[in-house]
């Protein structure tokens, strides 16, 4: 009897612990580094670094002005802790959509399944409301001043 008794306070601290664990690794880091292995083996152009703390902190930023259902519509009600997807569970075709005279059309849906062009038509369209906004460059619209130099 003492020893089942012991299993189960066990497996109860081990539940709660791992579930406390769990809930701290969902927390996100202060800043991101955009390694997308899983779409993007080798990385072309260099990597991006997105301080999230800093869009979250010093530009008032919501969950919801990155996040975003399957409809594209914000999820406002996000919290630290939560369970969020990357982006690659839905935008996971790598990288930007075909140019040129032969690519096919798409709808914008279609276009969105690849990474780099959710991720440009939402970065670089906010920076550029933020630049228009305050009459300013300081947000970065191009290439270089986001991806640093591959080293």
């Amino acid at each position: 009897m003492k020893r089942s008794l012991l299993v189960v306070m066990a497996v109860g601290f081990a539940a709660v612990f791992g579930s406390v664990a769990l809930y701290a690794g969902t927390n996100p880091p202060d800043v991101i580094k955009m390694e997308d292995s899983k779409i993007y083996p080798k990385h072309e152009k260099g990597i991006v670094v997105f301080s999230h703390k800093k869009h979250v902190t010093e530009y008032k930023d919501t969950c919801g002005d990155c996040h975003h259902d399957k409809d594209g519509k914000p999820l406002t009600n996000l919290k630290p802790g939560d369970n969020v997807q990357p982006c690659y569970e839905c935008h996971n075709k790598p990288g930007e959509k075909p140019k040129g005279k032969d690519a096919p059309k798409l709808t914008e849906k279609e276009a969105l399944q690849y990474h780099a062009e959710a991720m440009h038509k939402k970065c670089i369209g906010c920076h550029r409301e933020f630049n228009k906004k305050n009459n300013s460059n300081a947000a970065p619209t191009t290439c270089v001043k986001c991806h640093p130099k591959a080293s």
